[in-house]
């Protein structure tokens, strides 16, 4: 699977501009599925045909974080405003790749020593920039005119059991879904796998995708924080390489029971490690599903990863590959 994941976390599709990574994920599932559709949010569902009459949806959101340009200056510098959760501490210093092919290195204002000093203390996208080289506001408005997209400029590393890349939230999930789809042959429910847009600025395209399916129960696979790195958050225990955590809550929803309970049996009955999750921040597209209509029994699968949000975000393979095993076996088994 290492190629794929690869293939899908280099790809640069922010919320809201992710027709590039759907399109890349068509190619993936078109030949393993009974058929696909695209709905006009910009979701991509995808189906394979079970005996059972029941319904179970596999949900892995396309989008990445990224920045969007905000204003120009009369010397061609870009202030950015941010897409989800991008921090300018993070940001500072990395490069930017921008819809439009550019590239630009972020920087800080400072007109002295004391005021960078300030400006690095409090650092804010009011005393950031972007530098791509331009010379003048009209250059600039050419190359990355305000309202351009751009995501982070790094690539993939292999580093043997663990891999680093940029978007592993949520390609690494798209990956699993991708790699589900070409191993599955014989679902005992009909199985729907949703590629939904736009949840890191808000859960968006989840509880569009499950409107029409109204699935018994939908899956939500995502990234969850890694707290396993020196002095962490001691409130949770969950570990890079102990197997793909089965969420319990969040801060946006607690997982249903049916769901925890049934990822659990699976996971005991195939031998595959697993560990439980209790996070203390953040959210899922569980949330989208459990409050889609008359609400559907919705939980979350997480692939552990140090270094949420960052150009470098860091995932074990074994995880991935139990992930994929995990939910090949419950779509075998069917949700009961």
């Amino acid at each position: 699977m290492k190629e794929l994941i690869k293939k899908v976390t280099e790809v640069c599709s922010p919320s809201g501009r992710e027709d590039k990574i759907r399109e890349m994920i068509i190619e993936e599932i078109k030949d393993f599925v009974d058929g696909y559709k695209v709905d006009r949010l910009g979701n991509l569902v995808a189906w394979k045909k079970g005996s059972s009459g029941k319904k179970l949806l596999l949900d892995a959101h396309m989008d990445e974080i990224g920045v969007v340009v905000s204003n120009i200056d009369d010397k061609g510098f870009l202030k950015i405003e941010m897409i989800g959760g991008v921090s300018p501490y993070i940001l500072l210093g990395t490069r930017i790749r921008f819809e439009t092919g550019v590239i630009g290195v972020v920087g800080v204002e400072g007109e002295s020593g004391k005021e960078l000093q300030e400006n690095m203390k409090g650092l804010s996208f009011d005393n950031i920039f972007v530098d791509i080289g331009a010379t003048s506001r009209e250059e600039a408005g050419k190359l990355a005119p305000v309202g351009t997209f751009g995501t982070y400029d790094a690539t993939f590393y292999d580093a043997g059991k663990r891999l680093i890349s940029k978007a592993m939230d949520d390609r690494i999930a798209c990956a699993i879904l991708i790699q589900v789809a070409k191993e599955l042959k014989n679902p005992k429910d009909d199985i729907y796998l949703a590629f939904t847009v736009q949840e890191e600025v808000g859960l968006v395209g989840a509880s569009v995708a499950g409107f029409d399916i109204m699935p018994d129960m939908a899956i939500a696979v995502d990234i969850t924080g890694g707290p396993d790195t020196p002095k962490s958050y001691k409130r949770m225990g969950f570990e890079l390489g102990k197997g793909p955590a089965i969420k319990i809550k969040d801060r946006a929803s607690v997982s249903s029971s049916w769901v925890v309970k049934k990822l659990a049996e699976v996971a005991e009955k195939y031998k595959i490690p697993y560990q439980y999750e209790v996070l203390i921040f953040g959210g899922t597209n569980a949330r989208g599903y459990q409050v889609t209509r008359s609400g559907i029994a919705a939980g979350t699968l997480s692939i552990p990863t140090r270094y949420a949000h960052t150009p470098h975000e860091m995932v074990d393979y074994d995880d991935v590959l139990n992930a994929v095993k995990l939910l090949k076996a419950l779509c075998e088994e069917g949700i009961g």
